[in-house]
């Protein structure tokens, strides 16, 4: 490093303030992330990315954290696979250390894990429940009449389960093709009592 250029290599802020708000995003997105069922530290992670002036190695993302080495590699490759970070040539700073970033492309990051985990989720239960139904149909001249009844409740609640499933490809499709004309900036400032 030429010196030239202070390096952020993830330590914690000096300031008590700076060091709160960091210590709360990380928490706030490590239980965030966990609500969604990603693990706690792949929001931690992303926070710290995120917080960072500079794009952080490994090492400097375990020391700030205090979680392994393969903890760390383990959840940032996810992280890279949602499209949430991105690994980095960093100048100046050679040797064979990855580093990394956070995307802030916020509705980018939305976009990729809807239309990845989410929608496939959301296709992969209809196509089960559309499996069911046909098999149900088919077999029901076959059936005698106390199993029928309980068939033609099973495909009722099956039916009433496709509108909801439906109903949520629709929801994520439409904000999937809205994503793109949404100002977060603008959205954030709507909020504000400024």
């Amino acid at each position: 490093m030429s010196g030239s250029e202070p390096e952020d290599n993830g330590h914690r802020p000096g300031d008590a303030n700076l060091q709160a708000a960091q210590d709360s995003m990380l928490d706030g997105l490590g239980q965030l992330s966990g609500y969604f069922g990603f693990s706690k530290v792949m929001g931690q992670l992303y926070g710290a990315l995120l917080l960072s002036a500079e794009p952080l190695s490994l090492d400097d993302l375990m020391e700030l954290l205090d979680i392994s080495k393969a903890s760390v590699s383990m959840n940032l490759h996810t992280l890279e696979h949602l499209g949430m970070v991105r690994q980095v040539w960093v100048r100046g700073r050679g040797g064979r250390r990855k580093y990394y970033e956070a995307e802030t492309d916020f509705w980018q990051i939305i976009s990729n894990i809807l239309s990845g985990r989410e929608l496939r989720d959301v296709e992969r239960a209809l196509h089960v429940m559309d499996d069911n139904l046909e098999r149900l149909s088919g077999a029901l001249p076959q059936m005698d009449e106390e199993d029928r009844r309980l068939a033609e409740l099973y495909i009722e609640r099956f039916q009433q389960m496709q509108g909801l499933f439906r109903l949520a490809q629709l929801i994520i499709t439409t904000v999937l093709a809205q994503a793109q004309n949404v100002d977060l900036t603008t959205l954030a400032k709507l909020g504000s009592n400024d």
